[in-house]
């Protein structure tokens, strides 16, 4: 089992840009597993994992209601943001400056073949990371994600999560709420559910900006505590 996982940060990237680098990869690591199973050959599948910040978009999931998008295509023209309906599992969410996104592009195999378990420790993952900055992230039953009192009148979700999988290989992932304009949020029924605010961490900390640099040295650690992986630069690799 290969348990490195390249990284590669790819900036502010454009949404469209992004996803077809990521079927890229995806595909990729799908052709030598089928290619091993046809031939009988061990070769050893690659994991990603990608940060990137995108412009303002909406995405919505497979089984996702195109009536949780609340604007008319002028009206996304006018707020210079755009819209994907696209492969992942859950409904509609935003995309922009001052959230961090990760698609951890992973052949399951190389760790452990449980999706339920592989949406928890990105849950995790974002527990942890939210601990360091001394807020108590939880799981909300029957959404996933990650959220902050849970279970009170001021429920509030900073961590979307959306993935999908074939033969065990994941793409998507999680976009966490770091530095985030949550006015774009007013714009959709987030993931479909009605009547729970959204937050972003600096509000949360009171402060101005949080420096992302950080928070994704605190993903990265974490992630790779969970998944017993190393992550290594990923080289020659590009959009």
């Amino acid at each position: 089992m290969n348990k490195v996982v390249k990284l590669q940060d790819l900036g502010m990237k454009d949404y469209k840009e992004t996803w077809d680098f990521q079927e890229a990869l995806f595909q990729g690591i799908l052709d030598i597993k089928i290619k091993n199973r046809r031939e009988d050959l061990q070769e050893n599948t690659p994991n990603y994992f990608l940060f990137v910040e995108h412009p303002h978009v909406y995405t919505l999931g497979k089984s996702g209601d195109f009536g949780n998008l609340l604007l008319s295509e002028k009206q996304l023209e006018e707020k210079g943001a755009t819209f994907y309906k696209i492969n992942r599992g859950g409904d509609i969410t935003y995309h922009g400056p001052g959230q961090i996104v990760g698609y951890p592009i992973l052949d399951l195999e190389n760790f452990f073949t449980d999706i339920h378990k592989y949406l928890r420790f990105l849950e995790e993952v974002m527990i942890l990371v939210l601990a360091e900055y001394g807020l108590t992230g939880v799981r909300s039953e029957g959404e996933t994600g990650v959220w902050l009192d849970v279970g009170t009148p001021f429920a509030r979700k900073i961590c979307a999560l959306g993935v999908r999988a074939s033969r065990w290989v994941t793409m998507h992932g999680f976009a966490l709420n770091v530095n985030a304009d949550l006015g774009y949020f007013d714009n959709i029924i987030p993931c479909g559910i009605r009547g729970k605010a959204v937050t972003s961490l600096h509000v949360e900390l009171g402060v101005e900006r949080v420096i992302e640099a950080e928070v994704k040295e605190k993903i990265i650690k974490h992630f790779v505590a969970l998944f017993e992986a190393e992550m290594i630069p990923m080289k020659e690799l590009v959009v």
